[in-house]
């Protein structure tokens, strides 16, 4: 019967280190709540970056984050801002370091909307002096900022958080400077990167800039304090304070402050209610607004034509009619028609009118003239205006005949008989001449 193997030996060293590795593990000095950190693979497997939602059929959600863009693509834009960056260019950062920084701010000034009216950019360089690199106005195009970023040079030793802070606040956050006022609701906002412990007072200044509307991040590398980090950022400090072990991977912040300053575009989003127009404001909201020729109803959603001739404005010499579209047009009474000028009118026939007077039928003789007529069996009368019957018309010239007639007779029989009796007269003057004349003879 074979033997069993037999049992295999840990080797001595490592049966005397076994208990010091089931000792439970010392916890990471910079591991600990109020701020991020870069370079190290998290729970979820993202270094640095918090967890993506993801779609039910496993793509990833529109709003899922992508190196370099923004959560929410496609509905998300840059908000206007007044953005100032402090750069810690002392000793202890070295060329290469100092290029990664100028290249991380570059990035974020990739991911922003740069323009007089969207976000303005100022660089403070710091050590154990102070120097703005240029103003807020100073450039108002990616280009020449980036080109203005890529000459910035390391000042020297110390590290003066305070003083840096104090600078932003007197001589950069300053209408003089291009930093616009309250009235505009334009984030003020400041990033700090240092890779040390402030060498003045940070506490109270960085609490003076919160309280004048500066909204603060704090970017720690390397060596940086943390305490410092947290006096100096605004709160909540998890969204205000990022820590990265070392320069070379600083880069990968510009995508969390890409989506840190993106304002969701709610009109993008297609859940505004709008009917015509959805219009995206400064602060991140939106309002409606209509198309030409209509107006917004109360409901601030919805709206609807306007009534272009009840304003008196049309210029419609004759009628002004509403259209579907929010417009109108003119048009003319009956017997008028539309000038080239589509607001006048001329008379295109006057029969049209109703204003010529015919009985029966009026006749355009064009624009200007017209003639009456009648139904046939009908003749016009003299004034040219009312209509006869043609039997009627025979009968009344009928009667006119006999009464002539008569009339003649009448006239005839009268100076017949006056002729009579003149004719009896004249026959007795006769003979009364004939007896005188015979008296006369026989005597």
């Amino acid at each position: 019967m074979p033997r069993p193997a037999p049992a295999r030996r840990l080797p001595g060293l490592l049966l005397l280190l076994w208990p010091l590795l089931l000792l439970p593990t010392a916890p990471d000095p910079v591991a600990r709540p109020g701020f991020r950190r870069l370079g190290t693979r998290g729970p979820e497997g993202s270094p640095g970056r918090r967890p993506s939602s993801v779609a039910p059929d496993g793509a990833p959600a529109s709003g899922a984050s992508e190196p370099g863009r923004a959560s929410g693509a496609g509905v998300c834009k840059s908000r206007p801002l007044d953005l100032v960056f402090l750069i810690d260019s002392s000793r202890s950062v070295r060329p290469l370091e100092f290029t990664k920084v100028k290249t991380f701010v570059s990035r974020i000034i990739d991911t922003l909307d740069i323009g007089p009216a969207d976000t303005r950019v100022a660089v403070v360089n710091y050590a154990s002096t102070v120097k703005i690199e240029f103003q807020l106005q100073a450039y108002t195009d990616k280009q020449s900022l980036k080109q203005a970023v890529g000459r910035i040079t390391p000042l020297s030793t110390g590290t003066m958080s305070g003083l840096a802070i104090q600078t932003a606040m007197d001589e950069v956050f300053t209408a003089e400077a291009g930093a616009r006022g309250p009235s505009s609701n334009i984030p003020k906002v400041a990033i700090i990167v240092t890779d040390g412990r402030p060498q003045d007072q940070v506490n109270e200044v960085a609490a003076r800039a919160r309280a004048s509307g500066i909204e603060l991040y704090a970017v720690g590398v390397d060596r940086a304090d943390m305490q410092s980090l947290k006096m100096m950022a605004s709160e909540p400090l998890e969204e205000h304070v990022f820590y990265v072990e070392t320069y070379g991977v600083i880069e990968k912040l510009s995508s969390r402050f890409q989506e840190t300053f993106c304002a969701l575009d709610k009109c993008a989003l297609n859940i505004h209610g709008c009917e015509h127009i959805c219009v995206n404001d400064r602060s991140g909201s939106y309002h409606c607004e209509c198309y030409e020729g209509y107006t917004l109803n109360e409901d601030r959603k919805t709206c609807s034509a306007q009534d272009k001739c009840a304003l008196g404005t049309h210029g419609c010499q004759h009628i002004c009619v509403n259209d579907r579209t929010g417009s109108y047009h003119c048009e003319c009474y009956d017997g008028y028609t539309l000038n080239a000028d589509k607001k006048t009118c001329s008379v295109r026939d006057k029969c049209a009118l109703g204003s010529h007077g015919c009985q029966h039928i009026c006749v355009s003789d064009g624009a200007a003239s017209y003639h009456c007529d009648c139904y046939p069996g009908y003749t016009l009368n003299e004034d040219k205006k009312t209509c006869s019957a043609i039997e009627e018309a025979r009968r009344l010239v009928s009667t006119e005949d006999v009464c002539g007639c008569e009339a003649t007779l009448a006239f005839q029989e009268k100076v017949s008989s006056s002729l009579q009796r003149l004719n009896t007269k004249l026959d007795g003057i006769l003979e009364k001449l004939q007896v005188n004349e015979y008296g006369q003879i026989h005597r």
